[in-house]
């Protein structure tokens, strides 16, 4: 079996998150592999601007996910494993890429996300992140206001 290593971005704007329709019709966060040596946190933001057009800022860690698929033209099994980062992004403006196959996405509130997005580890993910996200932004805006 082959494995890969990949980072993506659970990235937030207030109460909304971001996800994108791809093209096998699946919700899913913006991610993609690990190459050359790359930090994952670099991938996650590129993946995160290249995917759907949208800048970001890394929060924090999120966790990790992976899933195995049968690649058809590499004739194997492949073993995705993925680093996820918490992101707030800098604007609600996004951009998905169609030439990378997806057809449409945006900031969903949070409810509305865990509804469209297909896999089940993807919602778990949505879900801690989003709960993480706002201990952080509680906790800079108790700093501000201290």
């Amino acid at each position: 079996m082959l494995t890969r290593g990949c980072a993506g971005g659970v990235v937030f704007i207030k109460d909304r998150v971001f996800i994108m329709k791809n093209e096998k019709g699946e919700w899913v966060l913006p991610k993609g592999v690990i190459r050359n040596n790359q930090l994952a946190l670099d991938v996650a933001l590129d993946r995160v601007k290249h995917e759907g057009g949208v800048d970001a800022t890394i929060v924090s860690p999120a966790g990790e996910t992976s899933y195995e698929f049968y690649s058809v033209s590499r004739k194997m099994p492949v073993c995705n494993k993925i680093d996820w980062f918490i992101m707030e992004a800098t604007s609600k403006s996004f951009s998905v890429n169609k030439e990378e196959g997806f057809s449409e996405g945006g900031f969903f509130l949070i409810a509305d996300a865990l509804e469209k997005i297909t896999y089940s580890q993807d919602k778990s993910l949505i879900h801690l992140a989003y709960q993480k996200y706002n201990y952080y932004i509680n906790k800079e805006i108790g700093k501000t206001i201290v």
